[in-house]
């Protein structure tokens, strides 16, 4: 399949990638990494008049460490740089696990954090060709008004399926968005709608240009786990972060949060907070998967079942709990 025809930008700043987003508005799609804009440009679910290529913007790479503990991640940083540092190793270890995970090591190399967590919802009605598409009538999500996952429903049920954005979420970290009215900093919790066709809270002309890391939460042990058809390459059709910290053998704080089994990914609080002021156990772990299996929503978004994927969701819960909890 192949490209359709564009214009490429090409800006060495963050002003002047706003200005041109405003500029070309409607007619424009951000490119990151590309490893999502291009396969998706296609199968002809994106055809803008110009691509804006932010690969030479240098303020937004970059891993930087704050006195205070906290860090600052540029929004270009790649997922290989994020899995390989040292430092978010050692002070932020369920980031650098859920960046591992993402597709295979050369897609890695290109793809970015900034376009992980702005990664576009799918579907398996969503994500295929044209031909394919439109000989299912298209859907909610492009080009149609029915939604194949739950016919008669007015929602798009297209699942988030980034590895990076739960373990963000179990981190209590936040991003800064950058427009033509200034910047402004969400936590990555309130970033997502929960809706597949709007998925995110970012306007046409905004960017998403840096993630924060809260000192807070530097030195929890961290976990993630992804379940995917492949051992490679494939997004994640079930995916579970997360974070704990243990006092005298007891849990003094915990987070789980979980991917691509709903249409945003989700931080299971009452999970978390279940397990504080216990010991990590066989028991405490189960119950922590049951609370997230419940909390999980698959529908039909892939070629496995819901059941089964909200199963793995249990599993994988329990299983990152004790990995999380172990000496």
């Amino acid at each position: 399949m192949s490209l359709p025809q564009f214009r490429l930008l090409r800006p060495r700043t963050v002003n002047v990638a706003i200005a041109w987003l405003a500029e070309h508005a409607g007619k424009v799609r951000v490119l990151a990494g590309g490893t999502d804009l291009i396969p998706s440009m296609r199968q002809k679910l994106f055809e803008p008049e110009y691509v804006l290529d932010l690969r030479s913007i240098a303020e937004m790479r970059g891993i930087r460490p704050q006195a205070s503990g906290a860090v600052e991640i540029g929004a270009l940083t790649t997922l290989s740089a994020i899995e390989k540092s040292p430092y978010l190793r050692q002070h932020f270890p369920v980031l650098t696990e859920a960046a591992g995970t993402v597709a295979s090591p050369v897609l890695r190399n290109m793809g970015t954090i900034g376009g992980n967590i702005c990664l576009d919802t799918r579907c398996l009605w969503y994500n295929q060709s044209l031909t394919w598409r439109k000989g299912c009538g298209f859907c909610i999500k492009k080009d149609g008004d029915l939604c194949h996952v739950a016919p008669g429903g007015t929602k798009c049920w297209a699942a988030f399926s980034g590895d990076t954005p739960p373990a963000l979420l179990c981190l209590n970290a936040e991003i800064e968005i950058v427009g033509s009215k200034g910047a402004r900093r969400v936590s990555v919790q309130d970033f997502y709608t929960g809706d597949g066709e709007n998925y995110r809270k970012l306007l046409p002309g905004e960017l998403v240009t840096r993630v924060f890391l809260p000192a807070e939460l530097a030195g929890y042990r961290g976990v993630y786990r992804k379940l995917r058809v492949r051992g490679s390459i494939d997004y994640p059709l079930a995916g579970v972060a997360v974070v704990m910290k243990r006092s005298n053998g007891h849990v003094a704080d915990a987070r789980i949060a979980m991917t691509a089994v709903n249409p945003a990914p989700l931080l299971v609080k009452a999970a978390g907070e279940m397990m504080i002021g216990k010991a990590v156990d066989e028991a405490l772990a189960e119950a922590a998967g049951e609370m997230a299996a419940r909390t999980a929503k698959p529908l039909t978004t892939s070629a496995l079942t819901p059941e089964y994927r909200r199963e793995m969701i249990r599993v994988f819960t329990k299983r990152a709990v004790l990995a999380a909890g172990s000496n």
